[in-house]
């Protein structure tokens, strides 16, 4: 992924699809928004240590799965949510997120070792 990947700001530069099909991760719902570009990543739970440190563009790793998760997403610009550990949305996350065009994936892995894999793949690496 990492050479075939655009580059930008000398970051690597996939879409949330690629990473979908990469990582055999289920879409929850969203599916308009699997074209978005991924810049990097961030792993947090804390909503508010999201709002302060997220960027744009980023997918964001959590084991949070209420409605709120949309909102905070959508503020900072993030361009998919990842529900780690196997968790589930609520049914209202879900539809927040289908109404903001914003993809829910799922992994049944932990956020270490997604964020690992998606590290190794290039997602988030300066050019060297």
């Amino acid at each position: 992924m990492y050479a075939d990947g655009a580059r930008g700001e000398g970051r690597l530069l996939v879409k949330v699809r690629e990473i979908q099909d990469l990582f055999h991760l289920d879409v929850a719902t969203g599916e308009t928004g699997l074209d978005r570009e991924v810049k990097g990543g961030y792993c947090g739970d804390l909503l508010s240590d999201v709002m302060a440190n997220s960027m744009e563009g980023q997918v964001w790793l959590t084991i949070q799965s209420h409605q709120n998760i949309v909102a905070v997403a959508v503020l900072r610009g993030i361009a998919a949510i990842i529900l780690v550990n196997g968790r589930l949305p609520d049914e209202d996350t879900k539809e927040k997120a289908r109404e903001e065009g914003l993809p829910i994936l799922l992994s049944s892995l932990t956020a270490y070792q997604l964020a690992g894999q998606l590290y190794d793949a290039g997602v988030g690496k300066t050019e060297e």
